[in-house]
Parts: C-alpha cells; sequence; structure tokens
C-alpha cells in the first residue's frame, strides 16, 4: 500500500494548529499546508518502474514482486484498494491507498499432496517531508494472513533476501489466534517483527517504536538515491506450506474475518505506526482494511481469494444399471430362475435378490454382467422381486425396477392318515375316563366317532392338532371293546384304530370318616394323675387312640369303647404340655385326630414355716431423747420386716430383719405411757407373727426457756406521708412475746404481738431523710427476748404532679402551593413549656415550634396541591403533660399559570438540491432565557407560506421535517409553534433556501470541524468548519449537537464557516458540522469532535486536524 502515489497523485498533510492563548508564541491563524497537484518527473516515474509495481491497476512482471518464487508454479497478483485510519491526538485522518499483493502457488495438488505457496505484498514509499511535517520512519509494520481451509497447515516462514530496507526487530512469521496470541490453533499467520504491533498483540504500542522499522533512507529499492527524497521498502515473501484435504480448492487471503473487516480495528490485516516531527514528535497508528473508501461497508477485491488452488478429483466411478428377468409364475416348493443383469458387463460386485422386501438368499456375485439365483417360493400369492447391485471399486450401484412373479400351490392330493387310540386298562362304573384317538398327520381335519362293544358312544370328535379326546363313565361292569373311527375332511383319507379292551369293575366300598376331640384338665400338678379322654364318633368306630404330649407317646393305645378312650397320666415335669390323640381306625372306618390341647403343670406348692417374735423395750423414756426397741424373730433365718408401733400407730418405717432381729432407735415426743408392739411381716417361705406389747412410761425433760432471734424487713425507701410496713420476724415461730418498733431510737407506735413468728406495723414516716428502724422483741413465758439489727430507710418527700395541657390548632381553609402560610398552635395554661411539631398527612412539617405564652406559629408553605390533613403535637416540658391538637385541613391548590413567551428558530440551510432530502429544524426555546421547552406542542413547517405535511411534534425542544425539494429556485422557509401549556405560541424568522439541480459535474466537497477538546459550561468557545472542494465554496453550515442544531446555517464565507457557541450543560457534546453544498458542488459532512463541558478548566483551544505518513 503506497501512502503517496508514485503516479500523479494530490498528497495532503494536515498539521495541528496551537491557539495562541498567551502562554505559546504561535499566533492563532490556523496552520493549514497543502502539497498541491503535481506531476511526477518520467526521469523519476521511469525509474520507479524498474523498482516497484506501480499502483495503477496494471499488473506488473510476477518475478519483481516474488525474489525466488517456487518452481513449477503459477503467479497471481490481486490489485485493490485499501481504506486506512490513521489515528492521531485529535482524532482519525482517512486516506485510501493502491495495494497490490502477489502469490506464488500450484494451480492444482493432489488430496494429501504436502505443498508451498509464497505470499508477498508490493514495495511502497513514504515521503521525506510535506507541508513543514518531517517524517522520522515506519515501525510496528504488520499483515495477517488467513490461514486457507480444505488444507492442513504445516509451516510458514520468512522467505531470506527478500525485503527491502528494514531495521529493527527481523521479520518473523507467528501462528495466532483472534486475539493476537501465539496460537498453535489459531486461524492466522502474522508477519511482523515478534508481535510487536499497535494493536490486537499482548506487545502493543502507539507512541513508541518496535518491531519491524523502515528507518528514513532517501533511496530506491535497489539502493540508488530517491530523486524526490522518499524511502522505498519493501516486506518480505514468506513461504506457506500445508498439506492438501480431499476436495474443493485452497485459497490464500488477507484477514478480514469478524472485526479484521471493520474499518479502522486494531485486528485489520494491514497495520503500522508513523512517527513525524512537526512542533514535536507525533504518532499516528494506522490500520488498513480492503474497501473503496471508508464510507464503503462492503470489503472489496482485496478481501477474496488471492490465488485459487484447485485439489484434483479422484477417479469417477463408473454408473451402473441393473435389469431383472423372472417367471411370470410359479409353483411353491419347485425352484425358478431369478436373473439380474448388470451393464456395463465388467462391472464388478454384488446383487442381492429380495422378495415383498425381503432378502432371499445370499448375495450373488455378479459375472460377465450376470447374476442367477435359483429360488423355491414358499407362500402362494403375487412375490414382488427386486435385485439390488452393490458395486465393488469404480462402479456406482444400482437396482433394478421390481417384478412381480404369481405363486400358487401345487394341486391338492388327499393325505392318508392313521389313527390310534389309547385308554385305560381299567374303570370304575360310573366314573369318567378320557378316551383319546390320535390321528397322523396332525393336521388332518374331521371327526373320530367312538365306540364300545360296537356301539357308538357319544357324539364325534372334532381333531384338533391331530388329536380328538372323549370322556366318558361306563354305566355297566365287564371287558369293553372301544374303539375310533376318523371321518376325513377335505383333503384327506379316513381311517379307523385298532380296537383296545377296558376292563370294567363295580367301584369298592367305602370306609366310614371318624372325627376325634380330645379333653383334658386345664391344670395338672406334677407327680398326680389327671384323665385324658378322646371320644370318636361314629361311637361304633373300632380302633385305638394314643395319647401324646409334647409330640412323644404317654402310655400304649388304648383301645376305644363306645367312642370312647380315656388314659389316667401322671405329669413328671412343670410346663406347658401339648396333649394330642390320634384315632387308628380298624377296618370300615378311616383314622382321625384331635386338635392339640393344653395342660398347664405345675409343681406342688411349698409349705411356709411358722415363726414366733418377742419385744425388748426399756422400761421407761425421756420425750425428745432416742431409746431402742428391739423385736427378735425366731427361727432366726426368717426373712421379713418388723414394723414398730406406739399406741397402735406406726413408728417410723418397717425394719428388715437381719439373723432374727431387727432395732429400732426411736424418741418418744409425748410423756405418758406407751404401748410397744412389733408385728414381723414374713418374706416368701414363713409365717408372719406378732410380739406382745410392752410398756414404756415416757416422762418429759425439767423445762429450759428457748432462745429467739429477731430480723427486721422494711422497705429501702418510703414518702412522707405514705404508710408502709416494717416486718419483724421471731424465731422459732412459736415464740410468744410483743415487739416494739424504733425510728432514729424513739418508739413509733406500740408494741405488736408476735403470731406464728411475726409482727408488723404499718407506719407513716412525717419527716423526709434517712430513718435508722429497729425491731426489739419482749419474749413471753418460756422464750428469750432478742432484737433485730437497725435497716435504713430512705424518706422523701412526693414529687410533684405534672399539670394536664390541651393543645388546639388554627390554620386557613385553603392555600396555594409555593405561598406561606401561618399554622398557629394554643397550648393551655398559657405557662406550659415545650414545643410543638406541626404535620401534614401524617409527615412532619419543619422542625419542633417553642411555645411562647401559650403558642407556637410555623410559617410553612405546602409543595403539593390537594387536600393536607395538618395536625399539631405538643411535646410538655418538666412539670407538665404533652397533648396533641385536632385534625384541621387545608385545601391546597396550585397557583394560576402564568404563560411563559417562546421563540421559534429555523435551522435551514441555506443551499439544497432538487430531489435530495434536506432537513428543515425548528428550535423552540423560552424568551429571553433560552431554556428549550418541554416536550409538546407541534411546529408547522411552511414553504412560500404554505403548510408543508401535518405539524411535527416538538420533542425536547426541537422539531425536524424532512424534505426534498422538487424544483430549483429561492423558497421562504418557515415555521409557526402551536403553543403548549404555559408556552405561548411563536413564529421563525423565515430562511431563503436557494435550490439548484444536482449534475453529474458537481464536485465533491470535504468539511473539516475544529472545535476544542474542552469548554466550560456559559462561556463562549468557537466552532468552525474549513469545505473545501475544487469549486466554489459558498452555501452553508449547520452545527450540530447530537441530533440537536446548534442555531441557525452559518454562511460560508472564504471555505470557512464559524460560530460562536455557548454550552449551557455539562458532560461529553458530540459536534458535527453539515455543508449544504452549492451551486456545482456536492454537500458534506464532518467527522464528530467531543467537546467534554465541565463548571470549571481550561479551554485546550483549537488542534485541528493531524494527518501523518503512512505506508501500506
Amino acid at each position: 500500500m503506497n501512502w503517496t502515489s508514485v503516479l500523479p497523485k494530490v498528497v495532503r498533510v494536515l498539521v495541528f494548529s496551537l491557539c495562541c492563548d498567551g502562554a505559546h508564541m504561535f499566533c492563532p491563524n490556523p496552520l493549514l499546508m497543502f502539497a498541491l497537484p503535481k506531476e511526477v518527473p518520467m526521469p523519476q516515474i521511469s525509474q520507479l518502474r524498474r523498482f516497484a509495481v506501480p499502483i495503477t491497476g496494471t499488473a506488473m512482471v510476477a518475478g519483481m514482486l516474488l525474489i525466488g518464487t517456487p518452481a513449477s508454479a503459477a503467479i497471481s497478483t490481486t490489485g485493490f484498494k485499501t481504506a486506512c485510519v490513521a489515528g492521531s491526538i485529535i482524532g482519525d485522518v482517512h486516506k485510501v491507498t493502491d495495494n497490490l499483493i502477489t502469490v506464488d502457488a500450484p494451480a492444482s495438488v493432489q488430496p494429501g499432496e504436502t505443498f508451498t505457496y509464497r505470499i508477498q505484498p508490493s514495495g511502497t514509499s513514504y515521503p521525506d517531508k510535506d507541508s513543514g511535517a518531517t517524517t522520522t520512519n515506519l515501525s510496528r509494520l504488520k499483515v495477517d494472513y488467513a490461514i486457507p481451509a480444505n488444507a492442513t497447515f504445516v509451516s510458514a516462514a520468512v522467505v531470506a533476501g527478500t525485503s527491502v530496507g528494514l531495521d529493527s526487530v527481523a521479520p518473523n512469521v507467528l501462528r495466532v489466534n483472534d486475539s493476537g496470541n501465539v496460537d498453535g490453533s489459531g486461524g492466522i499467520l502474522r508477519l511482523s517483527g515478534n508481535n510487536q504491533v499497535i494493536g490486537n498483540s499482548p506487545t502493543t504500542s502507539t507512541n513508541s517504536e518496535g518491531g519491524i522499522r523502515v528507518p528514513k533512507s532517501k533511496k530506491n529499492l535497489d539502493g540508488s538515491t530517491n530523486g524526490n527524497g522518499d524511502t522505498w521498502f519493501r516486506l518480505p515473501a514468506v513461504d506457506v506450506t500445508m498439506v492438501a484435504g480431499a476436495t474443493g480448492v485452497i485459497q490464500p487471503k488477507v484477514r478480514t474475518a469478524g472485526t479484521a473487516g471493520n474499518l479502522g480495528a486494531s485486528e485489520n490485516f494491514s497495520t503500522q505506526l508513523a512517527k513525524a516531527s512537526f512542533l514535536g514528535t507525533q504518532w499516528a497508528p494506522t490500520r488498513c482494511s480492503p474497501r473503496e473508501n471508508k464510507d464503503t461497508t462492503p470489503l472489496n477485491a482485496g478481501a477474496g481469494p488471492l490465488a485459487t488452488i484447485s485439489i484434483a478429483s479422484a477417479p469417477v466411478d463408473v454408473e451402473t444399471t441393473t435389469s431383472l428377468s423372472v417367471p411370470a409364475t410359479a409353483i411353491t416348493g419347485t425352484a425358478v430362475d431369478l436373473t439380474a443383469t448388470v451393464a456395463p458387463n465388467n462391472a464388478v460386485g454384488s446383487v442381492q435378490f429380495k422378495s415383498n422386501g425381503t432378502a432371499i438368499g445370499s448375495p450373488v456375485a455378479v459375472s460377465a454382467g450376470v447374476a442367477t439365483l435359483s429360488h423355491s417360493f414358499d407362500a402362494a400369492g403375487a412375490q414382488s422381486v427386486t435385485a439390488d447391485f452393490t458395486a465393488g471399486a469404480g462402479f456406482v450401484s444400482s437396482s433394478a425396477s421390481a417384478q412381480t412373479v404369481t405363486v400358487s400351490d401345487p394341486a391338492p392330493v388327499d393325505v392318508e392318515t392313521t389313527t390310534s387310540l389309547s385308554v385305560p386298562a381299567t374303570a370304575i362304573t360310573g366314573s369318567a375316563v378320557d378316551l383319546t384317538a390320535t390321528v397322523a398327520p396332525n393336521n388332518a381335519v374331521g371327526t373320530v366317532q367312538f365306540k364300545s362293544n360296537g356301539a357308538a358312544i357319544g357324539s364325534p370328535v372334532t381333531v384338533s392338532n391331530g388329536t380328538a379326546t372323549l370322556s366318558h363313565a361306563f354305566d355297566a361292569a365287564g371287558a369293553q371293546s372301544i374303539t375310533a373311527d376318523f371321518t376325513a375332511g377335505a383333503g384327506f383319507v379316513s381311517s379307523s384304530a385298532s380296537a383296545q379292551t377296558v376292563t370294567v369293575s363295580d367301584p369298592a366300598p367305602v370306609d366310614v370318616e371318624t372325627t376325634t376331640s380330645l379333653s383334658v384338665p386345664a391344670t395338672a400338678i406334677t407327680g398326680t394323675a389327671v384323665d385324658l379322654t378322646a371320644t370318636v364318633a361314629p361311637n361304633n368306630a373300632v380302633g385305638t387312640v394314643q395319647f401324646k404330649s409334647n409330640g412323644a407317646a404317654i402310655g400304649t393305645p388304648v383301645t376305644v369303647t363306645s367312642g370312647v378312650a380315656t388314659l389316667s397320666h401322671s405329669f413328671d415335669a412343670a410346663g406347658a404340655q401339648s396333649v394330642t390323640a390320634d384315632f387308628t381306625a380298624g377296618a370300615g372306618f378311616v383314622s382321625s385326630s384331635a386338635s392339640a390341647q393344653t395342660v398347664t403343670v405345675s409343681d406342688p406348692a411349698p409349705v411356709d414355716v411358722e415363726t414366733t417374735t418377742s419385744l425388748s423395750v426399756p422400761a421407761t423414756a425421756i420425750t425428745g431423747t432416742a431409746v431402742d426397741l428391739t423385736a427378735t424373730v425366731a427361727p432366726n433365718n426368717a426373712v421379713g420386716t418388723v414394723q414398730f408401733k406406739s399406741n397402735g400407730a406406726a413408728i417410723g418405717t418397717p425394719v428388715t430383719v437381719t439373723s432374727g432381729v431387727a432395732t429400732l432407735s426411736h424418741s418418744f415426743d409425748a410423756a405418758g405411757a406407751q404401748s410397744v408392739t412389733a408385728d414381723f411381716t414374713a418374706g416368701a417361705g414363713f409365717v408372719s407373727s406378732s410380739a406382745s406389747a410392752q410398756t414404756v412410761t415416757v416422762s418429759d425433760p425439767a423445762p429450759v426457756d428457748v432462745e429467739t432471734t429477731t430480723s427486721l424487713s422494711v422497705p429501702a425507701t418510703a414518702i412522707t406521708g405514705t404508710a408502709v410496713d416494717l416486718t419483724a420476724t421471731v424465731a422459732p415461730n412459736n415464740a410468744v412475746g410483743t415487739v416494739q418498733f424504733k425510728s432514729n431510737g424513739t418508739a413509733i407506735g406500740t408494741p405488736v404481738t408476735v403470731t406464728s413468728g411475726v409482727a408488723t406495723l404499718s407506719h407513716s414516716f412525717d419527716a423526709a431523710g434517712a430513718q435508722s428502724v429497729t425491731a426489739d422483741f419482749t419474749a413471753g413465758a418460756g422464750f428469750v427476748s432478742s432484737s433485730a439489727s437497725a435497716q435504713t430507710v430512705t424518706v422523701s418527700d412526693p414529687a410533684p404532679v405534672d399539670v394536664e395541657t390541651t393543645t388546639s390548632l388554627s390554620v386557613p381553609a385553603t392555600a396555594i402551593t409555593g405561598t406561606a402560610v401561618d399554622l398557629t398552635a394554643t397550648v393551655a395554661p398559657n405557662n406550659a413549656v415545650g414545643t410543638v411539631q406541626f404535620k401534614s398527612n401524617g409527615t412532619a412539617i419543619g422542625s419542633p415550634v417553642t411555645v411562647s405564652a401559650g403558642v407556637a406559629t410555623l410559617s410553612h408553605s405546602f409543595d403539593t396541591a390537594g387536600a393536607q390533613s395538618v395536625t399539631a403535637d405538643f411535646t410538655a416540658g418538666a412539670g407538665f403533660v404533652s397533648s396533641s391538637a385536632s385534625a384541621q385541613t387545608v385545601t391546597v391548590s396550585d397557583p394560576a399559570p402564568v404563560d411563559k413567551a417562546t421563540k421559534t428558530v429555523l435551522s435551514v440551510q441555506g443551499e439544497a438540491k432538487v430531489g435530495l432530502p434536506v432537513d428543515l429544524f425548528a428550535t423552540v426555546s423560552e424568551d429571553p432565557s433560552d431554556a428549550l421547552v418541554p416536550s409538546g406542542g407541534t411546529v408547522q413547517f411552511k414553504i412560500g407560506g404554505v403548510d408543508q405535511g401535518a405539524p411535527v411534534a416538538v420533542v425536547d425542544g426541537v422539531a425536524k421535517l424532512p424534505h426534498v425539494f422538487g424544483a430549483e429556485g429561492t423558497f421562504v422557509v418557515s415555521a409557526v409553534f402551536s403553543g403548549s401549556g404555559v408556552f405561548t405560541s411563536s413564529t421563525a424568522e423565515s430562511v431563503d433556501v436557494n435550490v439548484t439541480v444536482p449534475t453529474p459535474s458537481d464536485v465533491e466537497s470535504s468539511t473539516s470541524l475544529t472545535a476544542p477538546s474542552s469548554a466550560k459550561v456559559g462561556t463562549s468557545v468557537q466552532l468552525k468548519a474549513v469545505v473545501s472542494s475544487s469549486g466554489a465554496t459558498s452555501g452553508t453550515v449547520q452545527f450540530f449537537d447530537g441530533t440537536t442544531p446548534i442555531g441557525t446555517a452559518v454562511d460560508v464565507v472564504g471555505g470557512q464557516a464559524v460560530l460562536s457557541h455557548t454550552f449551557t450543560t455539562t458532560g461529553n457534546h458530540s459536534i458535527t458540522a453539515v455543508y449544504s453544498g452549492a451551486q456545482g458542488v456536492t454537500g458534506s459532512t464532518s467527522t464528530t469532535s467531543v467537546v467534554n463541558v465541565g463548571n470549571g478548566g481550561g479551554d485546550f483551544g483549537s488542534l485541528g486536524s493531524l494527518s501523518l505518513p503512512f505506508g501500506s
């Protein structure tokens, strides 16, 4: 790709301009330099043609492009345009260049063949300087090739000696994936310097040299000095080795898949970094894709195949046809020939014959074009016969059309049959037996008539599966001669079986059935005999009964007499015994058994031993002093317990007898004669007994006064004048006497009698302060007096009582949103202290208001219309009780709307073309604030006073009407805003539009935009559009912020249109300039410039455009 054409071309280098801001020496005039169109001197053209490929589409001898190409190869050269985008600090610069790539590859390869093709871009150059900018070098060069389909990649390598004018990192080829990372499975071959590129790689930079570099040499490809100071270079050829696939074509291409096909993408197949010097070092990362220009979406031929390598086809198999010859009819069971004929007759393979879709026989090999199968059909009916030829190598399989063979069974012949007879040797009169005749073959149809002694018995029996059976009961004893005559149905011959003899006898007499039942006692004692009785019915039954216990016979069988058999038996072991009785019958009777019965056998009970009990007690005792009471039980091994009693009442719990003795230590609690007894309750094996009563004379001990203790319980605090309980507790609780309570040593009240150990005094203290309370117990007879420790009661005067309050509320009945009204709360009594919180619909409004002289007032503006329920809550200070006022309603309404004046401004280009669409914009804003009106209302556009279509809705202050002028001339465009809500209607100042007719000779224009990168809200900045064309540059420019027009269209004067604009909102603003075109000149639109608008910061001025040189 050439950055500048070696043929006559326009070479432009746009360099940025710096605005004078007091800190720089440069004047504010933008510096815009062009290298005007000029003819390249003929000697130079001739010289260049010797070393490089012209970029005019004229092919050059391939050998001049590919140095040392592989032998026996076909050379393909593809020329195409690339659209390149060069980035800079002030925006992108677009340029279209010519490009040429040559591929040396075999025209065709065999499937699986390993082959190599060579690919190389043409030589190109960059200038020494232009328009004050001096080029330095190109670096980070990259070309991406797609690995072609239908082949397996083997290797790729740079061809030594095929590059010119390169230094820094030696060119190499890496296999990478879509992300630019080295990947053995990637689909891209990257020619670069170790993947040091401007993007789509882990090693990227757009402001430093790296990778493949083209230093400035000012030389041609052959090393001679270039007269213009241009530097020529060429990237190396790459040999790609692959293994061909099975079929199809192999087509080398440059990388364009996915984002690589987008304009200005780092994934583009050709990228590089240009470096130049102008007011410092400037960098231009450049990205090129195969397309006609920056506005063309489809890719061009450069994205297509650069060469086509055909994969040779395998030999074509020979088509075959198969026909079938079969007889029209056949007989089941008789073989016929089925013949398939395959053409051509040298075809190899086999034929599978089928009948009604089912294969018959094995596949038959084809010989001299014929395959024959001898086949016997086994079923009558129409048979659809087919023949499928399965071809061998070099031939194509085929099938014959189906043929029908009508198969019938042979004429029928009656089948001979034989009949045999099977009967039992004996039978009993009255009992049925089976008589069976067997007919062969077993498919014979017909009936069998059985006979006995020549007389038919029963009806004829149908033969089924070769058998006929008759169930028959003979009615007379004797020898019966049985025969069976088979009467055949169609297709069979009748036959008869030989006679068989059955000896019939009357049945033998039947023994009488019996039942046996068993009667046994439920319990028994070991060693004591009990009767076991079996009863047999009928009672004339003869036989014997064998009794059994737990399955073992007991005694010998007992003869049954009059239906009864009895056995007297003593069980010798305790436990459950299952007793049965089995009747063994004599002649004429049937044996039977009785159901088992259970006898629970236990050992005889043992005899308890008699006991005697004697008692030993002291003659006297003292109440409260323990004495021993002792019971002696004989014999001394007796087990059990002794319960001692005094005067008939149990004392203590039963005492266990040990070695014949039980002792209880007991204190009598009452004086007097105590009659003491001892009752022995025997354990198992012994008999209980009781001792005779013994008397103990019990007396009280001499009396002693009982010591007492007194404790005091009082509240920790008390209120003067309010009674509290003072409680003294005396122990023991049977103490008798009184308690005198004292406060600070002074008796309070009279002595209080102690009851159940407690004395309580209800007392009201009459003075605040700490009171030391005591309690003195004066004991009665038998007890000793005592005193409680002093306890302190802190006495305070009662707290004052808070005063109740009432709160009332006064509000206006109505209010206007935004206008303050007074809300007043009155608190009684008027000396109440505290604050009032006003609320509207339950939500606090304002802060709490301090009550002064019983009044709290809040001045409040409601912000929404509607009924407002207003309340006032009084929060009381010390000494007062809080209260709330009843809710009052304020009906709030919005103020009557005030009309706002508007102004409508037409943003319409001053020039237009017949038949080409233009947009008519009307901007509606408040007057005089210039704030855009919100969405609402419509604008009626008019031309020459005539309405154009329906009114257009205003959205965010703007209405747009697309329009096409149908005739040339000057047209007056006007617009009327309908008004909306409070916004009044307004009419825009009309605009004259000069409409001309477009012609094929109209020249193209281009528009560039100069805008600051940043601005401040409220500070005016300058937006400048420069219109370039070879024709007159009159007309207008409409500036846009996004899709919103900025002011009215600005006249183009001297190729420029300048607008002073003040931004009103912060953020990024996307500014474009749209040139209307003029007579003989087409319109154009600038690229977008983004202005970052903030509330502060400086204006960086106008940077203009920068285009740096870039190679291809």
